[in-house]
């Protein structure tokens, strides 16, 4: 299989302007903090960040790029910003991303994450500078029957909970975008993506299973889980997010050869229980223990896989870290958050570590 040469990748970012909705979630700050290291001239939308702490406030990267607050579910402001950048990379990743909020809130998920959806393709059609967009979904957005294999791109859309139902249904709307309209830009680059349950440092949000684990460590009390059996695609931040600049910039060369959905996921042998990733943060911390609830009443997946054939065999995209390294790459960050050292630079080495190109 051909070795990726992200050197080359990052050079079609430099110097290019890149459109990011929800730069100052988890993931989008990561990209954030990536794209600005690799010279690109970013301008993020999104809402002011949830919690607090937060990984972008820390990033502290604000005169690093244009920061503009706004929310997706207004298309009129959001058309606007795009058609004044006038970028050539998009990057869609804001959204309502939990399960759990989901079932408190469903029409808050479902305007934010299709009508979301549906104003940022709509802000494309209308604005003839973009040239590589990527839209960001999930893995929950498949019609999951608990099988043991990995879903495919071209399996059964779907969602028990509110959340999946519209992860699924942004993929229906992107779909109809892509037959309807794009097919006709020859110049247009267009590609849904579908990662698994992403973990890494800065990551401060409700009912996840790493900030859980900080969140009850840092109170001396037990790490609690719902459901310690269920399996899911953990992988670090960053090994979505090297697939996403890769494809993105394949789209850009090659849009009728790259446009369409992929899958970016770990191997199937790095899929592990939650049980699982919540000994391992006790073990790299050296601190905390864990403890089963029944809390839950709500439905939730026992099984969960990708199957990135697509992405290994015509992109040679692969996995950097293994689940070991994930999980201890994770700690790492947090310990060195709480020994003071500044979330800019621990961001920066992890991202350096990872992609050895940049260094």
């Amino acid at each position: 299989m051909e070795k990726i040469d992200y050197a080359k990748t990052f050079k079609h970012f430099k110097g290019k302007k890149v459109f990011i909705t929800g730069h100052t979630g988890f993931k989008g700050s990561w990209l954030t903090t990536l794209l600005v290291e690799i010279g690109a001239e970013v301008m993020g939308y999104s809402l002011i960040p949830e919690y607090q702490p937060n990984h972008f406030d820390l990033l502290n990267i604000y005169d690093k790029i244009i920061h503009e607050i706004g929310d997706i579910r207004d298309a009129t402001n959001l058309s606007k910003k795009i058609n004044d950048f006038k970028p050539e990379f998009i990057f869609h990743l804001a959204a309502q991303p939990l399960v759990q909020k989901s079932y408190n809130n469903p029409l808050e998920t479902f305007n934010t994450n299709i009508i979301g959806t549906v104003n940022v393709l709509e802000a494309v059609r209308n604005c003839d500078s973009v040239r590589s967009l990527i839209i960001v979904t999930s893995d929950k957005c498949y019609e999951n029957v608990e099988w043991i294999w990995g879903y495919r791109e071209n399996d059964k859309m779907g969602g028990h909970d509110p959340y999946s139902a519209s992860k699924g249904a942004a993929e229906l709307v992107f779909s109809s975008y892509s037959r309807s309209y794009f097919t006709n830009r020859d110049n247009l680059g267009y590609a849904s993506v579908r990662a698994g349950n992403v973990v890494g440092g800065g990551d401060w949000s409700q009912d996840r299973i790493i900030p859980d684990c900080i969140k009850a460590i840092s109170k001396n009390i037990p790490i609690e889980i719902r459901n310690p059996n269920a399996t899911r695609p953990w992988q670090h931040v960053l090994e979505p997010l090297s697939g996403y600049i890769l494809l993105a910039a394949k789209i850009y060369e090659q849009p009728n050869k790259y446009s369409g959905s992929w899958n970016f996921g770990p191997s199937s042998s790095d899929v592990r229980t939650v049980a699982e990733v919540a000994n391992e943060m006790v073990t790299y911390l050296e601190s905390g223990s864990v403890e089963v609830t029944n809390s839950n009443k709500n439905h939730e997946a026992n099984l969960l896989q990708l199957n990135c054939d697509k992405a290994h065999q015509l992109l040679s995209w692969q996995p950097r870290w293994s689940f070991k390294e994930t999980m201890f790459f994770t700690a790492d960050w947090y310990k060195k958050y709480i020994d003071g050292y500044e979330t800019i630079e621990i961001t920066k080495n992890q991202i350096k570590t990872y992609f050895k190109e940049l260094l």
